[in-house]
């Protein structure tokens, strides 16, 4: 006889971020993730203790994923990342190392929390809509008329993942692949409301970089078996597709807990079978080219199907289905009954390929808005960090086509953003005072707070220990290296800044990132002319940014104004 326990309490603990477990793990995953950001960032091993697969990365999606979390202001911050990570893709270890940095700088003021968060929240706004408007100097407008801007965009996101193991020469062609990919799943005829197309992601792994490659319509992958049995193709106006989600194995289906009534003499296996080849026959009579079936097809129907000069495939899986459906012009079928004419799709033309070691069926669709990014890399984790880098780079050109601006990267974003709110609410505080009903000098710290959080930010792209500037003219982020002679001239030192727009060529003056300086308002308006010189920049996702910041900002209020935890511990 098992023994019952009585339930026990629920713990209640108050003012949660006070006590020194808080503040550990608050620190704790400050560091993991400000030690993975950027094209220098380094690289995590996650690896369960009780075994299995070990993951390599930088990326906060997989590295969340795989980061188990306990105390409940971390279960907070991580869950508001994560979601963020789920419909942007981009921007998680930026929305993180901001609310890490807000609620640490914010509670070292001891200031009540109300003010704070009403104070936060003007801020932020001051933030959004500086970088909505059209005199912001960090947003760069997107000419889809040129590849540009959107190749800068992805090979920025390629380059800041370093577990991607790619050199510039394979960083330029996977970004040329991801752009081909992103322009083919576009309709030709796109009206005012687009509806985009889909980048299959084909894995090759063990091939060299410069292997991938983007085809048009669907790869599916074969064996040798099946290839052998594969009739020849013949050459056609168009195929005639028949798309099955359902089982022509002639399997019984499940009957649960119900009862199954045969009548005496009758063969459960010969019905089935008899039912096939019903199927089979009219699949002839339709003069149906091709089949294709997500799960398994019978050995005795694909002999019937292939002595009638019908090719079948199955085993396709379910992830094709959706992509199959839109390629065909047709929904599956899901039925082993009588089939309408309608229920067949077309394809423009099919024929064998061979990638590396693999064999695909490669089926090529009469309007092409779905396509087949064949990504190589050198080993597993290369690739497996490789994919998720790709599948970010094609969701960032989709969010841009929404909005079609891109951010300024390199932390150029963040220290002009500093300059900009520094120099407007010490010039124009009287309506924050009025409306938020706080003290100059609250204002005056939270704002020193938040704008601190930004500098701390973009000061994590730095991770070997050099010196980062900031001019007094554009307000952006420039870095020198580490352990420099006293003697040394500081404007020689650095080229270009971290977005790549500026040269130190010209007339500016720099000063130490996080230094007191008097604010300046940094200059807006940015100019084509400006934008069109340099060869390359460094760009961020304009929306995913916008995102983040309102995220971090948001999240770091809700944890500031917990008041008391309440777990159960059953």
């Amino acid at each position: 006889m098992s023994r019952l326990e009585a339930k026990k309490p629920s713990i209640c603990r108050s003012d949660p971020l006070t006590g020194e477990r808080a503040r550990a793990s608050l620190a704790a995953l400050k560091g993991l993730v400000t030690s993975c950001y950027g094209p220098a960032g380094r690289l995590k091993q996650l690896h369960n203790g009780r075994g299995g697969s070990v993951v390599t990365t930088s990326q906060s999606a997989a590295l969340l994923a795989g980061l188990p979390v306990s105390h409940p202001v971390l279960k907070v911050l991580t869950a508001a990342v994560r979601n963020h990570v789920a419909c942007f893709s981009d921007g998680g270890l930026f929305t993180a190392i901001l609310c890490c940095n807000l609620v640490e700088n914010v509670q070292r003021l001891g200031l009540a929390p109300t003010t704070v968060i009403k104070l936060n929240k003007h801020l932020l706004s001051l933030c959004t809509s500086y970088l909505k408007s059209e005199g912001c100097a960090c947003r760069i407008p997107v000419d889809f008329s040129s590849t540009q801007i959107l190749l800068s965009l992805v090979r920025s996101i390629l380059t800041s993942k370093p577990a991607c193991m790619l050199i510039a020469k394979e960083v330029d062609h996977i970004s040329t692949l991801i752009l081909r990919a992103f322009l083919l799943t576009i309709p030709e005829n796109a009206q005012e409301h687009i509806i985009l197309g889909k980048s299959i992601i084909v894995p090759l792994k063990g091939q060299r970089v410069i292997d991938s490659a983007v085809l048009p319509g669907i790869l599916i992958e074969v064996s040798g078996v099946q290839l052998m049995k594969i009739l020849p193709i013949k050459k056609s106006d168009s195929f005639k597709v028949a798309l099955f989600c359902v089982s022509l194995s002639g399997d019984l289906s499940d009957t649960g807990e119900g009862t199954l009534l045969v009548s005496y003499g009758v063969s459960l296996e010969n019905a089935a079978l008899d039912q096939l080849f019903n199927l089979g026959k009219q699949l002839v009579s339709d003069h149906v080219d091709l089949v294709l079936c997500q799960k398994v097809i019978h050995p005795s129907l694909k002999q019937f199907l292939r002595t009638h000069h019908v090719i079948a495939v199955d085993r396709i899986g379910v992830s094709l289905m959706e992509p199959l459906s839109k390629v065909t012009g047709t929904w599956p079928i899901g039925s082993l009954g009588s089939i309408s004419p309608s229920s067949y799709g077309s394809v423009k033309d099919l024929c064998i390929a061979k990638f590396g070691c693999k064999h695909f069926f490669h089926l090529i669709p009469n309007k092409t808005t779905i396509c087949s990014l064949l990504l190589c890399n050198r080993n597993d984790t290369a690739w497996d960090e490789l994919k998720l880098t790709c599948q970010t780079a094609l969701h960032a050109l989709q969010l841009t086509i929404k909005d079609p601006y891109v951010l300024l990267g390199g932390g150029c974003t963040e220290t002009h953003l500093v300059a900009y709110i520094r120099h407007k609410t010490r010039n124009e505080p009287e309506s924050v005072l009025r409306d938020e009903r706080c003290s100059q000098t609250e204002l005056q710290l939270i704002t020193e707070a938040f704008c601190s959080a930004l500098e701390s930010l973009a000061g994590s792209l730095e991770h070997d220990g050099g010196e980062i500037l900031t001019d007094s003219k554009y307000g952006h982020f420039w870095s020198v290296q580490a352990n420099l002679p006293s003697a040394v001239n500081w404007p020689d030192l650095p080229s270009r800044c971290g977005c790549g727009l500026y040269s130190s060529q010209e007339e500016l003056s720099w000063s130490f990132l996080r230094s007191a300086r008097h604010p300046f308002p940094p200059q807006t308006c940015l100019s084509r002319e400006a934008t069109g010189s340099a060869d390359t920049l460094t760009l961020d996702c304009f929306t995913a940014k916008l995102s983040g910041l309102q995220v971090a900002v948001e999240t770091a209020s809700l944890i500031l104004d917990l008041s008391c935890v309440i777990e159960d511990t059953n």
